[in-house]
């Protein structure tokens, strides 16, 4: 045998036992991830979390499968919605208006924005403040792209405009659930079934 068999073959039992310690520390990190009624989530990550609608056209179904009714149909690419319950394959969110339904994981995307519910406009500041000039004001029922949240005040973007919203202003910052993930999917608040 080659002098040179021995520390290649030490170094590849080296790099299998560096890989097995990896996914190990990945399955230990995703372990951590629970939905609301403790159990572990099924893709690791956090339980409530913030996903966006990355198609025009969403069904919302009733339960996590192909064979449960549709509720309704999302027409906004982009809107926030917080995932509330997960299966593999399925999303249970709840929305703006607080309704509840089951969306398949190939129609969410992990980019973030926020959404004005209200009828009036939200101020756009430079900073961190309220005393801070005002830089725009996002509309009524616009989605804009998210950077990061701190100390109450969520940075946004659109197009060249970058600025500084109150995080209790938009909808898609909060951390608390949002709706209750026992809550059967269907009517919301303000909601009609589809016909």
């Amino acid at each position: 045998m080659s002098s040179k068999a021995v520390p290649r073959r030490q170094s590849l039992s080296r790099r299998i036992a560096l890989g097995a310690a990896t996914i190990g520390l990945g399955l230990m990190v995703g372990a951590g991830a629970t939905m609301p009624d403790g159990r572990p989530t099924p893709t690791g990550f956090d339980v409530p979390r913030w996903v966006t609608l990355k198609s025009s056209r969403v069904r919302a179904r009733q339960g996590p499968g192909l064979d449960y009714r549709i509720l309704w149909e999302y027409r906004a690419a982009g809107l926030p919605v917080q995932v509330i319950a997960e299966t593999r394959e399925w999303r249970k969110i709840c929305d703006p208006e607080g309704s509840v339904a089951w969306i398949h994981r190939t129609v969410a995307s992990g980019r973030r924005t926020v959404f004005n519910p209200t009828a009036v406009e939200v101020p756009v500041h430079t900073g961190q403040s309220d005393q801070s000039p005002l830089r725009a004001r996002l509309s009524s029922r616009a989605t804009v792209p998210l950077d990061a949240c701190e100390s109450g005040w969520c940075r946004i973007r659109a197009r060249k405009l970058r600025g500084w919203v109150r995080a209790d202003a938009v909808f898609g910052t909060q951390g608390q659930p949002l709706c209750d993930a026992a809550r059967p999917a269907g009517q919301g608040p303000d909601r009609l079934p589809a016909s």
